[in-house]
């Protein structure tokens, strides 16, 4: 089954399973996306759906967008994104949350890669540099720009320019732990892009297989009200030890005090 969902990149941490295997993850914010648009073969000649995520006020928005929101009874969005051929039913207006996802689930993530300005060959394109001595004139230069005979530079040729802030897909990720209480996806591996800026999860194209679930360790903050409810049940459990030993002691004490009895009217009898 083909779905998605948008979400922001929070950033990674890592998690541990029960038998002791380390897994980075990365963090995906995924706030409650509106179905903005339903579109059919019938009225648009596709399937697909439009989701909306992050609230825009409505004096930065156009009319076009107010008058689009409304008819999804919500206020205008500041992210739109189209999924098409998605399976199942949706309705204008529904509210999307992080588990239309499953842990196991293998999924693609795809954002903007992270901008990097205008940078050389070396850093784009990882070549290598000249020699720094020796009356080397050649360190970080493009190289060669071509043959005599067409006079020109050909396509392709790897030159200097802008690196990253492009749109990148990472396949075949596995989503660890879905939690739809505090809204967020915990997905194995990096995703691309900076902290904060938007990702797509979306069903994977080329394995739609589910994996095995991790069983993940869990960790629980203990608060004041778990001390003192622990405390309580201490002293009750020790109140407890006190009152069996306390009946244990009297019972010795009674069952030594008639064999003492029985052995004094022995030998009153002798």
């Amino acid at each position: 089954m083909k779905k998605g969902i948008l979400g922001r990149k929070v950033g990674m941490t890592q998690v541990f399973t029960k038998d002791g295997k380390l897994i980075p993850v990365t963090v995906v914010e995924v706030t409650p996306n509106i179905v903005m648009q339903v579109k059919t073969v019938e009225s648009d000649g596709y399937n697909a759906i439009q989701l909306g995520v992050v609230d825009k006020k409505e004096k930065n928005a156009s009319k076009q967008a107010i008058g689009h929101a409304k008819k999804a009874n919500t206020t205008p969005k500041r992210f739109l994104k189209e999924l098409r051929n998605v399976e199942g039913s949706y309705t204008q207006g529904q509210t999307l949350s992080a588990d239309v996802f499953e842990v196991g689930e293998i999924v693609d993530v795809t954002g903007t890669s992270k901008g990097k300005g205008f940078q050389g060959v070396i850093k784009r394109h990882n070549q290598q540099r000249g020699p720094m001595g020796h009356g080397s004139h050649y360190h970080r230069g493009p190289g060669s720009m071509g043959t005599m005979l067409p006079k020109r530079v050909l396509k392709g040729k790897k030159l200097p320019g802008h690196m990253g802030n492009e749109t990148i897909t990472i396949q075949n990720l596995q989503i660890i732990e879905v939690n739809a209480e505090e809204n967020y996806i915990l997905v194995s591996g990096n995703v691309p892009g900076p902290k904060n800026s938007l990702v797509l999860i979306k069903s994977a194209v080329k394995n739609n297989k589910k994996k095995a679930e991790f069983e993940v360790i869990t960790y629980e903050e203990e608060t004041v009200v778990d001390a003192v409810e622990e405390a309580e049940t201490t002293n009750a459990v020790t109140e407890e030890n006190i009152d069996t030993t306390s009946e244990n002691t009297v019972a010795e004490e009674t069952a030594e005090e008639e064999k003492t009895t029985d052995t004094e009217s022995v030998e009153e009898e002798n």
